[in-house]
């Protein structure tokens, strides 16, 4: 099954012609969503709860690892000792991994986390810190993708059970990330951020409004679709997720992606009838 998401669920206007999209409703829609609010706080175990409870029995979440478990800042910004960021990531997401909503942890490294020595072992930790809970991982830098390292790479991901994200970005030469369906082990997740280069090179205050301003166009959700329909032969645990939020592209190219590969979902939450 190929599972089409977006990250988050409010802000998509596109999804159900409205604002304020609860998620309830985003899953009257969609059979999975990434939630990127672990990076920044860990939720109450009370809010993940809420969430099990107002989407169906088959609705499935990425969450993002929080920002000081993938090296963006210190633990000790935000705890008293390492364990208990650890013991509270984990006391929040039980209610997902209880009822078999979770799909995967998504790490995401900065481009400062190079493939070394030392960051191979910090990933062996993580996946001994998590255990059989799965894990996905996103790199930021090319050195983990050099011809000395790749081979290495992947088999140390398959070796670890640690998913391999497709990344689709802007590709600068000998900088960024291929687009490069690698299975590691399932699920095998894309996610898609846009191709606008000059946005993703902004390092301002207002980068959130750049980096992922790009709305795909037909043709290439056509190749996209191809590329991640061919992924079926390897495994039929496959994600899409649309992160192009920046301008509000990313509902209607999932809509979009969702037509062009002929899915429909079953089980989702019924949605509202608009009477008037």
């Amino acid at each position: 099954m190929i599972k089409i998401g977006l990250t988050g669920w409010s802000e998509h206007v596109d999804l159900l012609n409205k604002n304020n999209i609860s998620l309830g409703e985003y899953s009257s829609v969609l059979p999975i969503v990434e939630i990127d609010t672990f990076f920044y706080g860990i939720p109450r175990v009370s809010t993940v709860a809420e969430w099990v409870k107002i989407t169906p029995p088959t609705f499935k979440c990425v969450i993002k690892a929080h920002q000081s478990m993938t090296t963006h800042r210190p633990w000790q910004d935000f705890y008293d000792s390492e364990k208990e960021l650890y013991q509270k990531y984990l006391e929040s997401i039980q209610p997902l991994v209880s009822s078999d909503k979770l799909s995967a942890i998504l790490c995401q490294f900065p481009a400062s986390f190079h493939c070394t020595t030392e960051n191979i072992l910090y990933l062996k930790r993580l996946r001994k810190i998590f255990s059989t809970l799965p894990l996905a991982i996103e790199f930021r830098h090319i050195s983990w993708y050099l011809p000395e390292n790749k081979q290495g790479m992947v088999e140390f991901m398959m070796q670890e059970q640690l998913s391999l994200l497709v990344v689709d970005e802007p590709q600068v030469l000998g900088k960024s990330i291929p687009f490069e369906p690698i299975l590691t082990t399932s699920p095998l997740i894309f996610r898609l951020h846009g191709r606008n280069l000059e946005g993703w090179k902004t390092q301002g205050d207002d980068w959130r409004k750049k980096r992922t301003l790009y709305c795909y166009n037909r043709d290439e959700l056509n190749e996209l679709a191809l590329i991640v329909k061919a992924q079926l032969q390897q495994t039929t645990d496959i994600i899409v997720i649309f992160n192009n939020n920046s301008g509000g592209d990313a509902a209607a190219n999932a809509l979009t992606f969702k037509s062009l590969l002929n899915l429909e979902y079953k089980g989702l939450n019924p949605q509202q009838l608009n009477l008037f």
